[in-house]
Order: structure tokens, then C-alpha cells, then sequence
């Protein structure tokens, strides 16, 4: 044949399974997104990929597919051009273009302090190619619309205590004649308690709309937690920088702290150093497993400035006299 076939252009044998067709094609995707590749083919080559996946992925189609490759003078042409398996090119007349999935969503706000973001409208991974057209040769009547993915940013505070959040999006809602308008909608959104950076929160129904009656995909938000700089957070655990006057640190005192768990009594220990942590044990995140929560001890030196300051500090260096630092 003078074009590939859809096995050659996944890259499988023609006896593969269906598990290592849908990794291929996974694969694939992801190699050829035009968000990601540096290939100028890179819309017809993932509109190429999709169009083999989708015949390969049905097993009827698949069967059908197989007896015109065994019988090639049966068909219209080599593979690439059977009849009744493939589409229009990419961009072109009833054809698949990355714009129309891109256009899904306009700009995402945020209320309750949260950001909100898109940073992969695609999302193709989780469903198969689910957003293209019927007319491009992609998908059939009663198709489920695609999911979408995007990023949600709220504060530590809320992920202490759970929290209530809103977005606003402008949202594709379907027309009886096919046509797709936007209108915008207001979502409110349940902040799990304990929830971690990075985790997804999924809203069914509220991706991009279905075909022929097909349901909505389901929009993903993945969890970008905010905090103050002087916090830091792995996993479960949070990391607070609490600052300290030298004789709290030396001489050991009570003091009270300021933290995403509340304000909290902690007592420094005698010749304490920067640097050094004290953990406060399941004050951190409370996830599923509750994280700790370590107060990094960082010793800051008073303003010298006035005469008395001064006095003070040459007392100090005169009672410590005999102290040798290793330097």
C-alpha cells in the first residue's frame, strides 16, 4: 500500500490487543499535542492518530477495517482512504481543528480568594478522543462531550478548615441545530477538608457539552494551594519560618505562634540555633493522614541603634568574653 495503514500509523501489530492500542494512542496524543510539539504537522498528524484510533477502538469497525486490508481490491483505495474510515484533514472542511476544543472555555474567575486557570483544556488521555466532530469522521451520534481539565488556586486556611469556593465560566451549551453558544455559569465548589496540592476535585457534567444528545464531560480542577512565604508544604506536612529574639533562644522560652493550625503555645528550648525545627505533631494538613507541622526557629538579631542597644550588646560581649566560636 501507498499510505500507511492504521496499525503503522499507531505503530502496533494487526494482531494487538486493545490495551496496547489505547497505550499507543495515549502515547501518541501526547507526543503530537500541538500545545507540546515543536512539529509543524503536528494538527494533521494528531487528527490522523485520533481517526485510526477511533476505527481501531470499536470492534465492529475494527472487523470491517481488517477484511478491506485483507481484500484491498475490494475497497476504494489504500487504507488511509477506505470509505466509511477516515475524515477531513485537519483545519479543513468539516474537519478536526484544535481551535474549536480550545475555544470550549473562555476566561475562568475565581471568587473567595481563589485563582482559576485552564493549563490543559485538552485533555485527551482519560476518554479517547470524545470532543471531535461526527462530520470530521471522529465520532458518532450520542457522544459524551469531553472532559476538561483545569487548576483552581485556594488558600491554606480553607484546606484547614474546608471552605466554600465559587468560579465563573463561559460554558459551550449545545443548540438543537448543532451549533455551539457560550453563555456564563457560576459554580460553587466544596473545598475538602484536608485536601493536598495538586489533588483533583471533579464536577460531573460540567465539561464540554455532548453530541446528539450525548452527556457532558466532567471538568477536572487540580488543587494549587496558596500560603504566606514564610510556608512551605510537602505532601501533608507544612514547614513554618518562626522568628526568635537570641535570648528566647538561649535561655528557652514560652512564646505564642501564629499558624495555619491557630494560634498555639509553643516552648522554645534552652540554646535553641537557627535553622533547627520543632514539630508539632499532626498540626499540619489534616488530611486523611494528618500531616505535621514543623516550626523552623530563625533567631533575629534587635536593632542597635540607639546608645542603650549598644551599652547592652558591649555588657553582653563583656560577660561572654570567654566564649570561642568555631568559625
Amino acid at each position: 500500500m501507498a499510505e500507511k495503514n492504521y496499525y503503522d500509523i499507531l505503530g502496533v501489530k494487526k494482531d494487538a490487543s486493545d490495551a496496547e492500542i489505547k497505550k499507543k494512542y495515549r502515547k501518541l496524543v501526547r507526543q503530537y499535542h500541538p500545545d507540546v510539539s515543536d512539529d509543524p504537522d503536528a494538527d494533521n498528524k494528531i487528527a490522523e492518530i485520533n481517526n485510526a484510533y477511533e476505527t481501531l477502538r470499536d470492534k465492529d469497525k475494527r472487523a470491517e477495517y481488517d477484511a478491506m486490508l485483507d481484500n484491498p481490491f475490494a475497497g476504494a483505495g489504500a487504507a488511509g482512504g477506505f470509505g466509511g474510515f477516515g475524515g477531513q484533514s485537519a483545519g479543513g472542511q468539516g474537519g478536526f481543528r484544535w481551535e474549536d476544543i480550545k475555544d470550549q472555555f473562555g476566561e475562568g474567575e475565581a471568587y473567595g480568594g481563589g485563582g482559576f486557570r485552564f493549563d490543559d483544556i485538552f485533555s485527551a488521555f482519560g476518554g479517547g478522543a470524545r470532543g471531535q466532530s461526527q462530520q470530521g469522521g471522529f465520532r458518532s451520534q450520542n457522544s459524551q462531550g469531553q472532559d476538561q481539565h483545569a487548576e483552581i488556586t485556594v488558600d491554606l486556611a480553607s484546606v484547614y478548615s474546608g471552605d466554600d469556593y465559587s468560579i465563573k465560566l463561559n460554558v459551550p451549551v449545545r443548540q438543537a441545530n448543532g451549533s455551539v453558544d457560550y453563555e456564563n455559569k457560576t459554580l460553587k465548589i466544596k473545598i475538602p477538608k484536608g485536601i493536598t496540592d495538586g489533588k483533583q476535585i471533579r464536577l460531573a457534567g460540567q465539561g464540554a457539552a455532548g453530541i446528539g444528545g450525548g452527556k457532558n464531560g466532567d471538568l477536572f480542577l487540580k488543587v494549587k494551594i496558596s500560603h504566606a512565604d514564610n510556608i512551605r508544604i510537602e505532601g501533608a506536612d507544612v514547614y513554618q519560618t518562626v522568628n526568635i529574639a537570641p535570648w528566647e533562644a538561649a535561655l528557652g522560652e514560652k512564646i505564642t505562634v501564629n499558624t495555619p493550625a491557630g494560634s498555639l503555645g509553643v516552648t522554645i528550648p534552652k540554646n535553641s540555633k537557627s535553622g533547627s525545627n520543632l514539630r508539632l505533631k499532626g498540626k499540619g494538613i489534616p488530611a486523611k493522614q494528618a500531616g505535621n507541622l514543623y516550626l523552623t526557629l530563625n533567631i533575629v538579631n534587635p536593632d542597635v541603634s540607639s546608645e542603650a542597644a549598644i551599652k547592652a550588646y558591649e555588657q553582653l560581649k563583656e560577660a561572654f568574653a570567654d566564649t570561642s566560636i568555631s568559625r
